[in-house]
């Protein structure tokens, strides 16, 4: 998960919570050697250009996030990670071995494979969250961080198209799941908003993502994986003649 709000709760690099599951950080199979590191952060805050590049790209992203999504059942082998995610396993070692620089990705823990060392890859941190002042009009990394936004939006576009495709998903207009199955929502709208008002409407989905954090993951037999994508921004006016005209002292227009 790759978020961008101020309000939820963040978590520095002392907040160390181990990571779910037996395999994080410990040596798997016979004749392996432990790779052991810091435990998972419960959150990591993104405000380096290394981290944002490494996010700008959606198979990376979706390495990542099979990879938070296990650690309840501990760390994957890059076979299993091409498995999970349907790719060649030679294409993902570029995509990992860049993920694992940034520090985005470790070695858990390795083991020898008829003669191959193979390694056993878990994340550094349970979710991401991009700073927001990388965002601010001075900021050398804006561009970076749109880059990974970017990416986000490819790696959500992608993943709705399989699962479209595949007739996994229900986009029926009524809300009883019961009798149709599990209705989604889909709106793109654009409306006229005082800075007042989109103030509120930010909180109020601050309100709900800080809801669904707190609550974290169901354990129950009938729970869904479901996917909510957030795209909330103001777009500035274009300038006029008169707010581009220099009006310092001392110039002429």
């Amino acid at each position: 998960m790759v978020e961008n709000t101020e309000s939820a709760e963040n978590v520095d690099e002392e907040s160390l919570a181990p990571a779910a599951g037996p395999a994080a950080g410990t040596a798997v199979g016979p004749a392996a050697s432990a790779a052991a590191g810091p435990a998972a952060l419960k959150e990591r805050r993104v405000e380096d250009a290394a981290t944002l590049k490494a996010l700008a790209d959606p198979l990376r992203l979706a390495i990542l996030d099979l990879l938070m999504a296990a650690l309840p059942s501990g760390p994957l082998t890059a076979k299993e990670i091409a498995t999970a995610l349907d790719e060649p396993q030679t294409k993902l070692y570029r995509h990992i071995k860049q993920l694992e620089k940034a520090g985005l990705v470790r070695v858990a823990g390795t083991r020898l494979v008829s003669g191959i060392v193979e390694s056993r890859y878990a994340p550094a941190q349970n979710s991401l969250r991009l700073a927001p002042e990388i965002f601010s009009p001075g900021s050398p990394i804006r561009v970076d961080a749109y880059g990974a936004m970017l990416a986000a939006m490819d790696r959500v576009r992608g993943e709705f198209r399989a699962r479209a495709l595949a007739d996994r998903i229900d986009f029926t207009t009524s809300r009883d799941a019961s009798a149709v199955g599990l209705p989604g929502m889909f709106s793109h709208v654009t409306y006229r908003l005082t800075p007042e008002r989109m103030l509120r409407l930010r909180g109020q989905l601050d309100e709900i993502l800080n809801e669904l954090n707190a609550e974290g993951e169901s354990d129950t037999e009938d729970a869904v994986e479901a996917t909510l994508f957030t795209l909330l921004y103001g777009v500035r006016p274009e300038p006029t003649a008169d707010s581009r005209t220099d009006t310092r002292p001392g110039t002429e227009s």
